[in-house]
This record gives structure tokens, sequence and C-alpha cells, in this order.
């Protein structure tokens, strides 16, 4: 039934409540995961000389820890048997979850909401919700919630 299944992460641990569902998910139809990570477009105005070359810097550090954090993830789940890759893509977060989902024809998104409501979601919007409206293919969503 699910063949390939991708999974959203921005490498908070509410985020990763998703995993233990997307392993057993994973395990039941022997399916392939990907661990996508979306960087935002950051737009500096004005910005010169060493102030680029320090922020071009800090946008390469930054992805080299994304990197890290995500085949450390793939390490786990190729220990537990699942064939697993990783994705690094730029752009608004839900519509780079959507084009991911076509680009790599997946039957499965599974993402962990963070539970947000009232001002917060209206502020910083919710990316759950967004792929929830926008989508066209199975999605497992589970709200995270982290203990005290």
């Amino acid at each position: 039934m699910y063949k390939t299944i991708l999974v959203p992460l921005d490498g908070s641990k509410r985020a990763e409540a998703i995993l233990p569902h997307v392993e057993e998910v994973a395990h039941r139809y022997k399916a392939k995961v990907i661990f996508l990570h979306v960087m935002e477009p950051s737009f500096i105005m004005g910005t010169e000389g060493a102030q680029m070359a320090l922020f071009q810097q800090e946008l390469k550090d930054r992805e080299k820890q994304i990197e890290s954090y995500l085949q450390a993830l793939k390490g786990e789940f190729r220990e537990k048997g699942i064939e697993t890759r990783t994705q690094i893509v730029y752009g608004p977060p839900v519509e780079a979850i959507i084009s991911a989902a076509d680009r790599e024809n997946v039957d499965l998104i599974a993402i962990a909401s963070h539970g947000r409501g009232g001002l917060s979601q209206v502020f910083y919007g919710s990316v759950a919700a967004g792929v929830l409206h926008r989508i066209d293919r199975p999605l497992l969503l589970i709200r995270s919630k982290l203990k005290k």
C-alpha cells in the first residue's frame, strides 16, 4: 500500500514525535523513507562584501548541521532495516513539501503538528495545516506534545 514515505523534519524533538509511527508503517509495508528538511530562504537587503561572505558561510555551516542530523536519523533507520534517503531543499515549507511529494511520487506524507493554536498559528502559520489543505495523497498527521 505505501512504498515511499516522505517525512518533513525541522530538527526539533516535537517534529521527531512522528518517527516511531513512520518506523512502524515502514516496517509493515516495507516502504522506503525520505527524510526532508526545508530551509526557508533568507533575504538580506543591502548586504555587501564581507557581510555577504559571512552570511554565505553561516548558511553553509547550517546546511552541514542539517545534513549531519539527517544522516544520523538515516543511520538509525537503516540499522532497523528501513531503506532511507535524505533531502535538503529551499523554499516556503508547505510548497517545498508538496513539491518533494510530487517529485518523489510518495504514497504517504508523515508529519507531526506542533500543536500551535490561536494567535501563534495566525502569526506563524501551520505547516501541517497547510500541507493538509493542499496535498492530494494520504497524510499521517500526529499532534506532538512534549512533556515539561
